[in-house]
């Protein structure tokens, strides 16, 4: 749990311009909207601080001279700078949401399209929770950094400069004293803000905490009924809690003292207008609706402030956000290797073979997973694997289909060096029935198609009916056409592996590899595909992994693996008779069966 809890801590993080320039090239093409979204972010600035300068001039040029005709004027010319400041406002949040979601589609869909072209030892070392958390909270995080945070921040200084241009021009001496209590603010808003910050990284660890034990519990259910769990998991749950409501509670404390601070530094500048201004008024050295003016002002000089403190925090998980998601999209994709395969698919068998092959999933370990593998199938031939669990067989297949790259010998598929097939040509070429089924949400004529529009109905009708799946899927409802729940989890083990070897051959693949594909099958259902099994080998080159050794008594050629290595080769009859491994766990079959029967 710890390694998915590090991954939602928010890190105290320094401002990187690297990460930032490259989240604002994700803006380029949209600069249009983006200059746009600027300019009515000024005009909402100086439109919404128009008001105070009016109200000054209505005070000095016509209250105090008895010139109230002329308010008229300025009373119509405050109502037009509110209309205007209302739909530059409407105007430029429009404008930026919608930029901020064309950012984010463009994003997630890169992030979509290279997960798609990352190698399978991405995701064996990378737990699915966390590639989710890329693709969702963090590019989220993303977009509330653009639409709220920057624009926040953009149009805070927007605000605050309109502010002080228009103090400035009544009174620079009023300007810098509103200004003396800004250091006093910025040294307790840095303070407060970095104790809050702490909180909130704990608070985010806390709840990460908490998720994973509830995702855990959740997933467990099932468990934790069966063994009465539930007093003894909600004392555990309790004590998960409580560190998380005291992290919230240090967090609530110290923004309920930054905030009502704030306004209080924001009333001692407000004393220290009135006590120089009513000074300056009896002097004759500023006129009245100066003063009114700046102790409007003087209330809103300090939120722009706050404000701008108060996005440390979305920009601390901005940060975090964009370097996980530029971490994603930096791995390395799996290579895409030459042009050879992309003319024209060949439909007859092709020649498989292993040349002195070494392979292990993690570089740096000690142990290969095959070690000097050499076997030939020629093209429309048949070839078994055999051997215990981990001595390698579905790791033959891995690289045959080039999900991993052999660290020693070569890999050659119709003559060619896997290496130098175009990967997609490849895999068109290969069909592949596994032992675990997933299927899609969707129908059961869309898990045959898989989106194939060269694929007909007829042809998925047809294929269905060659494996014999057309028994149980003309009895559902809907037929074809019938509902799949995630995972296939509204269908028996037995009928999705009936669907996969039909999905498999409605693609009409030249090799055929059939990974433990009847092992969800029952005894009836498997005898029902079997004539199939044996006509589709006959026109394609076959490779079968099976632990039911009946299944396999036809193939051409049998490689009995044991730790990674070749130990016996050869049909069947010539192995039983050699009493070696292949004899004894063909023995040991039998003896299940008989025992079984």
């Amino acid at each position: 749990m710890s390694g998915d809890t590090k991954e939602e801590e928010v890190q105290e993080r320094p401002f990187n311009l690297r990460l930032a320039l490259r989240l604002i090239g994700y803006l380029v093409p949209y600069k249009a909207r983006v200059a746009a979204a600027l300019a009515l972010i000024l005009l909402t600035a100086v439109s919404s601080q128009l008001g105070p300068r009016l109200t000054q001039i209505g005070v000095d040029e016509h209250i105090m001279k008895g010139d109230l005709e002329g308010l008229y004027g300025l009373i119509g010319l405050y109502f037009a700078s509110l209309v205007i400041q209302y739909l530059a406002q409407y105007g430029q949040t429009r404008v930026t949401e919608l930029t901020g979601q064309y950012v984010m589609r463009d994003m997630r869909r890169e992030v979509f399209v290279h997960l798609q072209r990352l190698p399978m030892r991405y995701f064996d070392r990378t737990p699915i929770g966390r590639t989710m958390t890329r693709t969702t909270n963090d590019v989220e995080a993303l977009n509330e950094f653009f639409t709220e945070g920057v624009v926040s921040v953009f149009m805070d200084l927007a605000t605050l400069i309109a502010i002080v241009a228009f103090m400035a021009d009544m009174n620079v001496r009023l300007t810098l004293i509103s200004c003396t209590v800004i250091p006093l603010l910025a040294v307790t808003t840095f303070y407060l803000q970095g104790k809050a910050m702490v909180a909130y990284r704990e608070l985010r660890r806390r709840l990460a905490r908490l998720n994973a034990y509830l995702q855990e519990n959740i997933t467990g259910m099932e468990v934790v009924q069966l063994f009465n769990r539930q007093q003894r998991n909600l004392r555990d749950f309790d004590e998960e809690h409580l560190p998380y409501r005291r992290a919230e509670d240090r967090e609530i404390f110290y923004y309920s003292v930054f905030f009502p601070f704030t306004e209080f530094v924001g009333t001692v500048g407000m004393v220290l207008i009135v006590w120089y201004g009513a000074g300056a008024v009896v002097q004759n050295a500023i006129d009245v609706g100066v003063l009114v003016a700046f102790l409007q002002y003087i209330r809103r000089f300090f939120r722009p402030i706050m404000d701008i403190s108060d996005r440390y925090a979305l920009l601390q998980s901005a940060m975090a956000a964009s370097e996980r998601i530029f971490e994603l999209l930096d791995t390395q994709a799996e290579p895409a290797g030459g042009p050879a395969g992309q003319v024209g698919l060949r439909q007859d068998g092709m020649a498989i073979e292993f040349d002195r092959v070494f392979f292990k999933y993690a570089p740096d370990a000690s142990d290969w997973i095959l070690k000097d593998v050499s076997f030939r199938v020629p093209a429309g031939h048949s070839l078994a694997l055999v051997g215990a669990t981990g001595s390698g067989k579905t790791t033959i297949v891995n690289l045959l289909c080039r999900f991993y790259e052999v660290q020693q010998g070569t890999v050659l598929v119709d003559g060619l060096d896997v290496r130098e097939w175009d990967v997609d040509a490849l895999r068109r070429r290969i069909g592949i029935v596994q032992q675990d089924v997933f299927l899609f949400t969707g129908s059961i004529e869309g898990n045959i198609r898989l989106g194939e529009e060269r694929i007909t109905a007829e042809q998925v009708r047809t294929v269905a009916r060659y494996v014999n799946a057309d028994h149980f899927v003309e009895r559902l409802p809907d037929g074809y056409q019938q509902a799949v729940t995630e995972g296939g989890t509204s269908l028996s083990g037995g009928q999705r592996q009936l669907l996969s070897f039909a999905r498999a051959l409605a693609f009409d693949p030249a090799i055929l590899v059939l990974d433990e594909a009847t092992s969800s099958i029952d005894t009836e259902t498997e005898q029902l595909i079997q004539g199939a099994i044996a006509r589709l080998m006959q026109e394609r080159t076959s490779v079968v992994i099976a632990h039911r050794l009946s299944t396999i008594r036809n193939a051409e050629q049998i490689l009995v693996l044991h730790h990674g290595e070749v130990r016996e080769r050869g049909r069947h009859d010539e192995l039983v008779h050699a009493d070696g491994i292949y004899a004894r766990l063909y023995r040991l079959h039998q003896s299940d069966s008989g025992a079984s029967a």
